[in-house]
Protein backbone atom coordinates (compact mmCIF):
# COMPACT_ATOMS: atom_id res chain seq x y z
CA UNK A 1 0.00 0.00 0.00
CA UNK A 2 1.50 3.51 -1.26
CA UNK A 3 2.13 5.41 1.92
CA UNK A 4 0.28 8.46 2.30
CA UNK A 5 1.74 11.58 2.05
CA UNK A 6 1.90 14.52 4.52
CA UNK A 7 2.30 18.51 4.70
CA UNK A 8 2.84 20.45 7.72
CA UNK A 9 0.72 22.14 9.65
CA UNK A 10 0.54 24.68 11.94
CA UNK A 11 -3.23 25.17 12.49
CA UNK A 12 -6.71 24.89 10.54
CA UNK A 13 -9.57 26.74 11.32
CA UNK A 14 -12.80 28.59 10.14
CA UNK A 15 -12.84 32.38 10.00
CA UNK A 16 -14.13 35.63 7.90
CA UNK A 17 -11.19 36.45 5.01
CA UNK A 18 -9.89 39.32 5.74
CA UNK A 19 -8.20 40.35 2.85
CA UNK A 20 -8.09 40.13 -1.15
CA UNK A 21 -11.06 39.68 -3.44
CA UNK A 22 -12.95 37.21 -1.01
CA UNK A 23 -13.23 39.20 1.78
CA UNK A 24 -15.79 39.16 4.17
CA UNK A 25 -16.46 35.52 2.87
CA UNK A 26 -16.42 32.29 5.65
CA UNK A 27 -13.27 30.76 4.49
CA UNK A 28 -11.77 28.10 5.82
CA UNK A 29 -7.66 28.90 6.47
CA UNK A 30 -5.10 26.24 6.64
CA UNK A 31 -1.93 27.73 7.70
CA UNK A 32 1.42 25.50 7.28
CA UNK A 33 4.11 25.57 9.19
CA UNK A 34 7.59 27.26 8.45
CA UNK A 35 9.11 29.74 6.56
CA UNK A 36 12.83 30.59 4.93
CA UNK A 37 11.64 34.42 5.59
CA UNK A 38 12.45 36.58 7.99
CA UNK A 39 10.07 39.81 7.46
CA UNK A 40 10.16 42.44 9.50
CA UNK A 41 5.92 43.15 9.88
CA UNK A 42 5.00 39.20 10.18
CA UNK A 43 2.15 38.32 12.32
CA UNK A 44 2.51 34.91 12.51
CA UNK A 45 5.70 33.95 13.44
CA UNK A 46 4.24 31.66 15.76
CA UNK A 47 4.03 29.42 12.48
CA UNK A 48 8.08 29.23 12.20
CA UNK A 49 8.11 26.53 14.37
CA UNK A 50 5.13 25.02 15.42
CA UNK A 51 3.34 22.47 13.37
CA UNK A 52 3.15 18.83 13.35
CA UNK A 53 2.91 16.34 10.21
CA UNK A 54 -0.68 15.79 9.28
CA UNK A 55 -1.68 13.15 6.54
CA UNK A 56 -3.59 14.72 3.45
CA UNK A 57 -6.74 12.58 3.89
CA UNK A 58 -7.05 14.10 7.45
CA UNK A 59 -6.63 17.80 6.22
CA UNK A 60 -9.35 17.68 3.52
CA UNK A 61 -11.77 15.52 6.19
CA UNK A 62 -11.01 18.78 8.41
CA UNK A 63 -11.76 21.09 6.03
CA UNK A 64 -15.33 19.60 4.46
CA UNK A 65 -15.92 19.35 8.38
CA UNK A 66 -16.60 23.03 8.66
CA UNK A 67 -18.88 23.14 5.13
CA UNK A 68 -17.42 25.92 3.65
CA UNK A 69 -16.40 26.53 -0.20
CA UNK A 70 -13.63 28.37 0.49
CA UNK A 71 -10.54 27.41 1.14
CA UNK A 72 -6.93 29.71 1.66
CA UNK A 73 -3.46 27.80 1.95
CA UNK A 74 -1.48 30.62 3.82
CA UNK A 75 2.06 30.36 6.02
CA UNK A 76 3.89 30.56 7.28
CA UNK A 77 5.66 30.13 3.66
CA UNK A 78 3.38 27.40 1.55
CA UNK A 79 5.48 26.90 -1.02
CA UNK A 80 8.39 25.80 1.18
CA UNK A 81 6.38 22.25 1.78
CA UNK A 82 7.36 19.75 0.23
CA UNK A 83 3.70 18.26 -0.65
CA UNK A 84 2.25 21.58 -1.07
CA UNK A 85 1.21 20.80 -4.58
CA UNK A 86 -0.62 17.48 -3.56
CA UNK A 87 -3.03 19.36 -1.38
CA UNK A 88 -3.54 21.85 -3.43
CA UNK A 89 -4.04 19.34 -6.29
CA UNK A 90 -6.35 17.52 -3.61
CA UNK A 91 -8.37 20.48 -2.49
CA UNK A 92 -9.32 21.14 -5.93
CA UNK A 93 -10.38 17.66 -6.61
CA UNK A 94 -12.77 17.97 -4.33
CA UNK A 95 -14.43 21.17 -5.54
CA UNK A 96 -12.91 23.23 -3.39
CA UNK A 97 -12.46 27.63 -4.32
CA UNK A 98 -8.81 27.73 -3.71
CA UNK A 99 -6.70 30.35 -2.62
CA UNK A 100 -2.96 30.42 -1.76
CA UNK A 101 -0.93 33.05 0.10
CA UNK A 102 2.44 33.28 -1.19
CA UNK A 103 5.38 35.65 -0.86
CA UNK A 104 7.06 36.69 -4.45
CA UNK A 105 10.50 35.19 -3.14
CA UNK A 106 9.36 31.44 -4.29
CA UNK A 107 8.56 30.17 -7.55
CA UNK A 108 5.24 29.42 -8.36
CA UNK A 109 5.83 27.25 -11.68
CA UNK A 110 4.47 24.74 -9.99
CA UNK A 111 1.38 26.03 -8.35
CA UNK A 112 -2.21 24.44 -10.28
CA UNK A 113 -3.49 26.64 -12.71
CA UNK A 114 -6.62 26.06 -10.51
CA UNK A 115 -5.38 27.78 -7.67
CA UNK A 116 -5.92 31.56 -7.46
CA UNK A 117 -2.81 33.09 -6.48
CA UNK A 118 -2.45 35.88 -3.59
CA UNK A 119 1.26 36.59 -4.21
CA UNK A 120 2.71 39.22 -1.48
CA UNK A 121 5.78 41.54 -3.06
CA UNK A 122 7.72 42.37 -0.63
CA UNK A 123 8.60 46.55 0.15
CA UNK A 124 11.57 47.25 1.67
CA UNK A 125 10.37 47.63 5.15
CA UNK A 126 10.07 44.08 4.81
CA UNK A 127 14.34 43.58 4.54
CA UNK A 128 13.37 40.95 2.19
CA UNK A 129 12.27 43.02 -0.91
CA UNK A 130 15.62 42.16 -2.85
CA UNK A 131 14.65 38.55 -2.54
CA UNK A 132 11.54 39.01 -4.78
CA UNK A 133 11.33 36.84 -7.95
CA UNK A 134 10.53 38.92 -10.77
CA UNK A 135 10.12 36.34 -13.24
CA UNK A 136 7.06 35.17 -11.38
CA UNK A 137 4.98 38.31 -12.81
CA UNK A 138 5.04 36.67 -15.48
CA UNK A 139 2.87 33.64 -14.42
CA UNK A 140 0.62 35.77 -12.44
CA UNK A 141 -3.02 34.96 -14.11
CA UNK A 142 -5.58 37.15 -14.40
CA UNK A 143 -7.72 36.46 -11.79
CA UNK A 144 -4.49 36.22 -9.11
CA UNK A 145 -4.31 39.18 -6.40
CA UNK A 146 -0.68 40.84 -6.06
CA UNK A 147 -0.26 42.42 -2.68
CA UNK A 148 1.83 45.08 -1.24
CA UNK A 149 2.31 45.49 2.51
CA UNK A 150 2.94 49.57 2.84
CA UNK A 151 4.45 50.10 6.28
CA UNK A 152 5.23 53.68 5.44
CA UNK A 153 5.40 56.17 2.68
CA UNK A 154 8.58 55.04 1.61
CA UNK A 155 7.05 51.91 1.13
CA UNK A 156 4.00 53.45 -0.76
CA UNK A 157 6.66 54.92 -3.51
CA UNK A 158 8.40 52.20 -3.78
CA UNK A 159 5.49 50.11 -4.37
CA UNK A 160 4.20 52.76 -7.42
CA UNK A 161 7.37 52.66 -8.89
CA UNK A 162 7.81 49.17 -9.04
CA UNK A 163 4.30 48.68 -10.84
CA UNK A 164 5.03 51.37 -13.35
CA UNK A 165 8.60 49.51 -13.96
CA UNK A 166 7.10 46.41 -14.21
CA UNK A 167 4.13 46.90 -16.66
CA UNK A 168 1.70 46.32 -13.94
CA UNK A 169 -0.62 49.39 -14.58
CA UNK A 170 -3.20 47.78 -16.13
CA UNK A 171 -3.24 44.78 -13.61
CA UNK A 172 -7.28 44.49 -12.02
CA UNK A 173 -5.95 42.94 -8.91
CA UNK A 174 -3.56 45.09 -7.61
CA UNK A 175 -4.07 45.41 -3.25
CA UNK A 176 -2.29 47.83 -1.22
CA UNK A 177 -2.51 46.57 2.90
CA UNK A 178 -1.27 49.29 5.53
CA UNK A 179 0.62 47.03 8.09
CA UNK A 180 -2.37 47.22 10.83
CA UNK A 181 -1.97 50.12 13.13
CA UNK A 182 1.09 51.44 11.32
CA UNK A 183 -0.19 53.95 8.86
CA UNK A 184 -3.24 56.59 9.29
CA UNK A 185 -5.91 55.01 6.99
CA UNK A 186 -6.88 58.68 5.75
CA UNK A 187 -3.51 58.69 4.94
CA UNK A 188 -2.64 56.22 2.22
CA UNK A 189 -5.83 56.86 1.28
CA UNK A 190 -5.01 60.16 -0.08
CA UNK A 191 -1.59 58.87 -1.67
CA UNK A 192 -3.71 56.87 -3.78
CA UNK A 193 -6.38 59.20 -4.70
CA UNK A 194 -3.92 61.78 -5.46
CA UNK A 195 -1.63 59.52 -7.58
CA UNK A 196 -4.90 58.05 -9.60
CA UNK A 197 -3.08 54.61 -8.55
CA UNK A 198 -5.07 51.48 -10.14
CA UNK A 199 -4.68 49.49 -6.97
CA UNK A 200 -7.40 48.36 -3.56
CA UNK A 201 -6.92 49.80 -0.35
CA UNK A 202 -6.99 46.55 1.46
CA UNK A 203 -7.81 46.51 5.21
CA UNK A 204 -7.33 43.34 7.31
CA UNK A 205 -10.62 42.77 7.75
CA UNK A 206 -9.93 39.93 10.21
CA UNK A 207 -8.29 42.09 13.09
CA UNK A 208 -11.02 44.72 13.23
CA UNK A 209 -12.72 41.96 13.97
CA UNK A 210 -10.83 39.72 16.84
CA UNK A 211 -7.87 42.55 16.65
CA UNK A 212 -4.25 39.75 16.42
CA UNK A 213 -6.15 37.12 18.18
CA UNK A 214 -4.95 33.51 16.80
CA UNK A 215 -6.80 31.10 14.48
CA UNK A 216 -8.79 33.70 13.41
Amino acid sequence: MKEELNVSINEIFHSIQGEAKNSGKPTVFIRTAGCPFRCTYCDTEYAFTEGKQVKISEIISKVKSYDSNYVTVTGGEPLAQTNIKVLLTTLLENLFKVSLETSGLVDICDVPQGVEIVMDIKTPSSKENHKNIKSNLSLIKNNDVLKFVIGNKSDYEWSKKYIIENNLTLFKNIYFSPVHENLELSEIADWILRDRLNVTLQLQLHKYIWGNERGR
